[in-house]
């Protein structure tokens, strides 16, 4: 497994492409997509924003990864880093540095693009949800040629009411229908976890806040993503790689 390892100052030229990952809780780390990334060439700085290390003020890496958190997008007296992370979605959108945002991180770049988030939203989802790929993604970067119903780890009850627009909506699910969606060349949200493994549900996730929206217990959620876990990891390994040579292609550019 790679290393994560902390932020610097990017000032430094270095010879892989760096992403920049923000962390909103302890919990949250990047996954299975830190050795996917990894394998494609692409180092992880990681500021761990929920223990108070600073977001740069300028985005100077080559990618953009923004992760999940029990936060909404604008959510700024819990979570005082988040205008910082706006700030830096915003840079990101505006100069073409490839993002990917994971549950809170994808409804902060629908909030940052214009789309809308609500809090406690629809229907819950929890564990391993099949997801239907919408024939937008046929030609998209990151999901073409996928499955049609990929399976993914599901935690939310918040959730994306209304696209950006001119966003292209990627993914759906029967209970939550943004899913995935891409804003511009080269920024996907999703609401789901493709970096999640089954393996953190039992001793991560609370049988009682489960059980407060209708959930099955931990045990049971983790059974059945186990069991669904060699195809959901195909798909999002997949994904993961072509992401990290967006970044490698981005961190080229930049050199030429």
């Amino acid at each position: 497994m790679a290393t994560e390892t902390r932020q610097d100052n990017g000032d430094g030229e270095a010879r892989e492409p760096r992403l920049l990952v923000v962390r909103n809780h302890e919990g949250d780390g990047a996954g299975n997509w830190e050795q996917w990334l990894a394998e494609g060439g692409v180092r992880l700085d990681a500021v761990r924003a929920w223990e108070g290390e600073p977001l740069p003020e300028r985005l100077t890496h080559d990618g953009l990864l923004v992760l999940g958190g029990a936060y909404l997008p604008d959510d700024d007296a819990r979570a005082p880093w988040l205008p910082g992370t706006r700030a830096l979605a915003r840079q990101a959108l505006g100069t073409g540095v490839p993002y990917f945002g994971i549950c809170l991180g994808g409804q902060l770049l629908a909030h940052v693009a214009g789309g809308e988030v609500r809090g406690e939203h629809g229907t819950p989802e929890f564990g391993s949800v099949r997801l239907t790929l919408r024939p937008e993604a046929a030609d998209d970067p990151l999901f073409h040629g996928l499955p049609a119903h990929p399976p993914a780890i599901e935690n939310h009850v918040d959730a994306v009411t209304a696209l950006p627009a001119g966003a292209h909506w990627l993914l759906s699910s029967a209970d939550c229908p943004y899913q995935g969606f891409r804003v511009g060349a080269a920024a996907w949200g999703v609401q789901f976890h493709p970096e999640a493994r089954a393996a953190r549900i039992p001793p991560a996730w609370n049988a009682g806040r489960l059980a407060r929206h209708g959930a099955p217990d931990p045990a049971s959620l983790h059974a059945h993503a186990l069991r669904e876990a060699p195809e959901a990891e195909a798909a999002w390994r997949t994904v993961a790689h072509r992401f990290a040579a967006l970044v490698a292609e981005r961190r080229g550019a930049a050199v030429a």
